[in-house]
């Protein structure tokens, strides 16, 4: 086993055999893993919102499912992997608050960013084959570069691997 490489809010990185993705923390963000199962190249965004185009301070890319997503790919590709290999895993974009009297859909960070990943990942062509994502818990992610295993930790739930 490599190292355990730690991807922080509003983050990316890439990892090659035999080290792993891991990022902490997952409320309404999602952590999105995509994996090359050829070349085992493997990349990990953490983003908090569903665009760049939405928001005036927008320089961090990693922070934004279209731009987050779009690096990482780039990364990947820089380092071997093809996008036609790559497949997504993605787990997150819970509602952590709730907000009964007030149905203000720019509220529903949680919900908006799944969207906004489902359709940039379909825009890319490359395939959600598992997911973990909505209720009302946080999340901790771990992609393992060798098996492609994106293991989800939550308090009071049982360990899941997708």
């Amino acid at each position: 086993m490599g190292e355990v490489i730690k991807v922080g809010m509003a983050d990316l990185k890439v990892c090659t055999v035999p080290d792993s993705l891991t990022t902490l923390g997952l409320g309404s963000c999602v952590g999105i893993a995509l994996y090359d199962r050829t070349t085992k190249i493997t990349g990990l965004a953490h983003i908090m919102l569903p665009s760049s185009k939405e928001i005036c301070n927008n320089s961090n890319i990693a922070k934004f499912a279209d731009t987050g997503i779009e690096e990482t790919v780039r990364l990947m590709k820089a380092k071997g992997a093809k996008v036609s290999n790559i497949v997504a895993k993605i787990a997150g974009g819970a509602q952590m608050f709730a907000f009964s009297t007030n149905k203000n859909e720019m509220l529903n960070v949680g919900d908006r960013n799944v969207y906004a990943v489902k359709e940039k990942l379909k825009e890319l062509n490359i395939p959600i084959i598992a997911e973990d994502t909505g209720l009302n818990f946080g999340r901790t992610v771990i992609i393992d570069s060798e098996t492609g295993i994106y293991t989800i930790k939550a308090v009071g739930k049982d360990i899941k691997e997708i």
